[in-house]
């Protein structure tokens, strides 16, 4: 990739020049989609960024905001996500890995402490053998680096689809801990005669214009000719990173602070002190290296890992450095923030002369076309047997059992996860503010891809839902908005799709979102990916106790938000695994009319003593739902057999987001409490037999746990 025509021709009109050679490659990268979000930016004003709750809203490292807390001390948590898709396909560990480190990285610029990961991952269809190879390179990787520093990975997905094979996406949320407000830092650089230091890891030259990379479609060729853009991650180095950024904070050493991510110390260090409306004076040799001969572009653009940009007054620069030596850490001062322009030299040269704000904001937007996608036509599989078709969606991997991947990861480092994963979300106790924290991330590309606008409706719904099946009402989230190739206009139609449902069902849901990252251009030879809008979203609740997922065997059972049984014979299985697993299309379900308030409502409903179970219903509908809920010792029997309730295909794999199973001792008290909000239905009751049985129009289902886990733990006996 190169600085366009178009590009070089703005360039040269503000500096009244030919840019150098490293200010050409600094613009390339800053300028790049991955940076400047030049197709996206005109579409993210849809979303709604503000509530009382919001401390610190989009444009920062992570956005931060406030939680309920005990007395009068206030509590702050951070949340940033970010994308590492294009390395993670050329080296899936190091890519993967990377990720996770910056985005943990984001999280000490704020001046928090990080507490929990969560990873989203989307590859190709699970039985091509490449798509397992980067299914496992990027599940070691970041279970190698967050275990190695000590943050847990607690909740996450894994889905499989064919459109991801030539670009796979691996999508990483941070939640961080602020238990003082004062701790809190931002990005925005606070005055002039400040000095800039770096802090962490030596520079050398691995990453180059990894932003830049990351802004084109994958060639064919990319595992090998890519390979130097992506970055080498080192976690033992990042661990005593986050602790030395502990002990800065603790000190109040640091005025403000990036993290060194895409675009290398060119892009941290300018978007410094642009957010502060100044400038810099940077001496290139001053940077602690590992390799020699580096020149001026490489120490400026190189995402070399594990490195900080502290802006820190000049008093206090010693004692950064006291601090960096004591944890095995480099530090370098670099140069110091002006009121002028963004300078860098190198052996006595000028290299960079350009207004920081120019660097950082100057690229134009992109006006491009959008074909709205298509209404899915009702084209549905023939007559398909029900036994059969349980097996195989409850045995799909997208629906299967994740053990194999979470058991990798330490989830109980740190002793805050209250629920681990495997539930519909997990929770962290916040001992800090005597607060439980719910954690969702995911999406679903059959949803989005069947109806980009509604899917992404629907993606958001089951994230909140998701924390409300816990007991915690929805408190903030941050997106992760992945698309193909912006420019052409029937995949920016589906990513704008994505954008306008995402942002609207969060608003309905009074959910703000704090800021997130986009990736575009993720698009190969093989074709374009599914819009895929990962949303990382927490709720709050007091006290650490939730209703699990898994039936006591004591209660009856009610499903709750279901359309599919109001008698609707044109229900719909549009965006279902169902329909992924034996052909067809159809219309996407509409959801709930009032989605606030069943969210509401069932937070209110899992917090009560005679609720024993719930269960959030979604991807492969109720039949997935009760498969996962059933034990050894505990059991259901389900009667789905009145006609009027709708087919059994569209009863049993209908995915309407916005349902819940819920396992109850107080049947009439949840049917009073969703009156007027959402429909509630008998589905049986639960027992101890360890079995679960359906009764249909059609015929009866019924599996064992054994049978059960054996359809559900496919991903572990392939690859075991």
């Amino acid at each position: 990739m190169s600085l366009t025509d178009s590009d070089h021709d703005l360039v040269v009109e503000e500096l009244g020049r030919e840019p150098t050679r490293a200010e050409a490659a600094l613009f390339e990268n800053l300028w790049s989609e991955h940076c400047a979000y030049r197709s996206s930016w005109p579409l993210l004003s849809a979303f709604d960024s503000e509530g009382d709750q919001v401390v610190v809203g989009p444009g920062d490292d992570a956005g931060v905001v406030s939680i309920p807390s005990e007395g009068d001390d206030e509590t702050y948590i951070t949340m940033g996500i970010e994308s590492h898709n294009h390395p993670s396909y050329v080296d899936p560990f190091d890519g993967a890995a990377t990720g996770v480190g910056g985005i943990v990285r984001d999280t000490l610029s704020m001046g928090a402490y990080p507490i929990a990961l969560a990873d989203s991952l989307y590859f190709g269809d699970f039985d091509r053998e490449h798509s397992r190879y980067l299914f496992e390179g990027v599940v070691e990787g970041i279970s190698h680096y967050g275990n190695c520093i000590g943050v847990p990975t607690v909740t996450g997905s894994t889905a499989f689809h064919g459109d991801y094979e030539g670009n796979p996406l691996v999508n990483v949320a941070c939640v961080g801990l602020i238990d003082d407000p004062d701790r809190l830092v931002t990005a925005e650089a606070q005055e002039p005669g400040n000095k800039l230091v770096l802090v962490g890891n030596s520079t050398g030259r691995d990453g180059l214009g990894g932003a830049s990379f990351a802004s084109e479609d994958l060639a064919e060729d990319a595992e090998t000719e890519d390979r130097p853009a992506v970055q080498v991650g080192d976690p033992y180095t990042e661990k005593l990173l986050v602790e030395a950024n502990e002990a800065l904070i603790d000190e109040e050493l640091i005025e403000s602070a990036r993290d060194l991510g895409a675009a290398g110390l060119g892009g941290a260090s300018s978007e410094m002190v642009a957010k502060g409306g100044l400038g810099a004076n940077i001496e290139l040799t001053n940077v602690h290296e590992r390799e020699p001969n580096m020149n001026a572009m490489e120490y400026l653009l190189a995402e070399s890992q594990e490195r900080m940009c502290y802006e820190v007054r000049p008093e206090n620069v010693d004692r950064v450095r006291e601090i960096a030596d004591r944890y095995d850490l480099g530090a370098s001062v670099i140069g110091e923030v002006t009121d002028g322009n963004y300078v860098c030299t190198f052996e006595g040269e000028t290299v960079v002369d350009a207004p920081a704000e120019f660097l950082g904001d100057g690229a134009p937007y992109n006006d491009l076309p959008a074909d709205e996608p298509e209404e899915q036509e009702r084209d549905l599989p023939g007559d398909v047997d029900l036994a059969e078709a349980f097996e195989a969606v409850v045995g799909s991997p997208n629906t299967a059992s994740k053990e194999w991947v979470y058991r990798q990861y330490d989830h109980e480092v740190q002793v805050r996860t209250a629920t681990p994963p495997g539930d519909d979300a997990a929770i962290l106790a916040v001992r800090e503010a005597g607060t439980g924290l719910a954690f969702s991330s995911g999406a679903d590309p059959n949803w989005t891809t069947a109806a980009p606008y509604e899917g992404a409706r629907a993606v958001a719904l089951e994230n909140a839902t998701n924390v409300a099946a816990k007991g915690a009402t929805p408190h903030a989230a941050v997106d992760c908005l992945n698309g193909g190739n912006p420019e052409k206009s029937d995949v920016y139609g589906g990513f704008e799709g994505i954008v306008d449902g995402l942002a609207e069902m969060c608003s309905t849901l009074d959910v703000p979102v704090l800021g997130g990252n986009v990736s575009l251009y993720n698009d190969s030879v093989a074709g374009p990916i599914p819009p895929t809008p990962t949303l990382a979203l927490v709720g709050v609740k007091d006290g650490y106790d939730a209703p699990p997922h898994a039936l006591s065997g004591e209660g009856d059972l009610l499903l709750v938000g279901a359309r599919s049984l109001e008698g609707d014979a044109e229900a719909r299985l549009g965006g279902s695994e169902y329909l992924a697993q034996f052909g067809g299309t159809d219309r996407f379900p509409e959801s709930l009319a009032d989605p606030d308030a069943f969210v509401d409502t069932l937070v209110d409903v899992a917090n009560d003593d005679a609720t024993l179970t719930t269960h959030d219903v979604s991807h492969g509908g109720l039949a997935v739902a009760l498969a996962e809920m059933v034990s050894d010792g505990a059991g259901a029997s389900v009667d789905l057999d009145a006609p009027s309730k709708g087919s059994p295909a569209a009863l049993l794999f209908g995915e309407q987001a916005g349902r819940v199973v819920i396992e109850t001792t107080d049947a009439s008290a949840v049917r009073e409490a969703f009156d007027g909000v959402a429909p509630v239905y008998d589905l049986g009751s639960a027992d101890d037999s360890g079995t679960l049985d359906v009764a249909l129009a059609d015929g009866d289902l019924s599996y064992d746990a054994a049978e059960i886990a054996g359809l559900r733990d496919v991903i572990d006996r392939e690859l075991d």
